[in-house]
């Protein structure tokens, strides 16, 4: 004050700038930040989103209440997740993206995105002293019907982006769906593990896998004439009923309900 020295720190583009230093060094999907913005003086409300797609798989969304950063969230946060995921989801569901079944959760469309929202407000009220948490009521629709609007036309209007963005929401729907597949698998081998196998694996003496070997043959007879002639210390014989599943072709869920294979995993 003294000397009179005043510091101003200003970025032309704002929040966009900020969502773009955020994405630095990392590879983008769509190289303009999406920008929308909306304001009601009567309410003494307005709203700001930047956001933009990289190729990683965790999301970086960061909220403001009158330039106070909400670590916590809150009604504005909640508001641009449900409008972001129903818009994009409408999006997808109208321009044949998803197939019969398939659908994308807010996680799985909010993977690889880096987003701002600031709100500004007459009265804001928060969770705590602390203002890490915004729960003024209003703000939550407000959010949600600017998401809602502009960003359902920027999808309709930058075709190339929108495919490019929810293709990658629609791979992550895929790794998740088949992760929860992977599980329940193993949790089926689990309890197939824990039963007996009913009296048709010959096994082998040696408990090291590195080093055994399993025989799988058609029918007992076939099972009896392999069984005579293994080396029982690290050859084990299954004997299976006729031709099985060809899996190459079939669903897991169908795959893991056929008694052969299921005996397979388990032995």
């Amino acid at each position: 004050d003294r000397n009179k020295k005043k510091e101003v720190f200003k970025f032309e583009d704002g929040i966009r700038a900020f969502v773009k230093h955020l994405n630095e060094g990392k590879e983008t999907l769509h190289n303009d930040v999406i920008y929308l913005a909306r304001e009601d003086h009567k309410a003494m409300l307005s709203c700001e989103v930047a956001m933009q797609y990289n190729d990683g798989y965790t999301e970086n969304v960061l909220v403001f209440a009158n330039n106070i950063c909400n670590i916590d969230g809150g009604t504005h946060l909640s508001g641009f997740k449900t409008a972001l995921t129903r818009t994009m989801n409408y999006y997808a569901k109208n321009n044949n993206l998803l197939r019969n079944g398939q659908g994308t959760t807010g996680d799985d469309l909010r993977e690889g995105l880096t987003a701002v929202v600031a709100v500004k407000l007459g009265d804001p009220h928060f969770e705590a002293q602390t203002k890490v948490r915004l729960t003024n009521p209003e703000v939550g629709g407000f959010v949600e019907t600017t998401v809602n609007e502009q960003l359902g036309h920027f999808l309709e209007e930058h075709p190339t982006e929108a495919k490019r963005i929810l293709n990658k929401a629609i791979q992550a729907a895929a790794a998740r769906e088949a992760a929860r597949k992977a599980r329940e698998l193993t949790r089926r081998k689990g309890a197939l593990s824990t039963s007996n196998l009913p009296g048709k694996l010959w096994d082998c003496a040696s408990k090291e896998k590195a080093n055994t070997e399993i025989f799988i043959v058609e029918g007992d007879s076939a099972g009896g004439s392999a069984k005579a002639g293994r080396d029982r210390s690290i050859q084990a014989i299954l004997p299976l009923k006729g031709k099985i599943l060809n899996v190459e072709k079939a669903r897991l869920e169908k795959m893991l309900a056929h008694d052969e294979i299921r005996t397979i995993i388990s032995a």
